[in-house]
């Protein structure tokens, strides 16, 4: 896909919030290639609480869910983002894996967005394919974009695909060599979210 930067600035939402996967942080080098690929739009990249507290156990949903909903809201405050309606409405939202399910949980219990940015989404944890989390996907009507590996142990391409399919809102899929981690695919996995926002209006 090439070097990041190179088609220009992304335009549309008012700006773009990035959460870690499980027992990772806010400065995931995933994350902060991302970051640096859609410059110049406006990215925060969030830890959650568990994180902050210095603990190792994630929060459970619940707990994280509320924080993505408080401080987008708070963070589409200090950007303005209040002008397009909705306060968080300009927002595209996500992050890898636990974080980015994380994120399309507030969604899909109401907060609104912009769109939704899901890397390495886990469908299922490794070795159990029927212990889905894929009960909220037919609330999320807002486009959502899924970057994934191609030997990815929490859900194949075609696993995430036919269930993906309860999505109503638009679905792209970008899928790439390597497994959950996507190892040494950071400027791959930028590129694919930065291409993809271009497209995306605001609110």
């Amino acid at each position: 896909m090439g070097g990041t930067g190179a088609r220009g600035p992304v335009s549309g939402p008012a700006g773009l919030l990035l959460t870690p996967g499980a027992g990772a942080s806010r400065d995931h080098h995933t994350l902060v290639a991302v970051e640096q690929a859609v410059a110049p739009l406006p990215v925060l990249r969030l830890d959650f609480p568990y994180r902050i507290a210095g603990k190792r156990m994630p929060d459970r949903a619940p707990v994280a869910v509320a924080h993505v909903v408080e401080a987008a809201t708070e963070w589409a405050t200090e950007l303005g983002a209040t002008d397009l309606g909705a306060a968080t409405s300009g927002l595209v939202l996500g992050g890898r894996s636990y974080g980015g399910r994380m994120c399309s949980m507030a969604v899909a219990e109401g907060l609104p967005a912009a769109g939704l940015v899901l890397l390495s989404y886990p469908l299922h944890p490794p070795g159990k394919p029927e212990r889905l989390r894929v009960e909220h996907f037919g609330a999320i009507t807002v486009p959502v974009l899924f970057v994934s590996g191609d030997h990815d142990p929490f859900g194949t391409p075609d696993e995430l695909a036919a269930h993906a399919a309860a999505i109503p809102g638009p679905v792209t899929y970008v899928t790439l060599p390597g497994a959950h981690d996507l190892r040494g695919r950071d400027a791959d996995v930028a590129d694919a979210v930065a291409d993809w926002l271009r497209a995306v209006p605001a609110g």
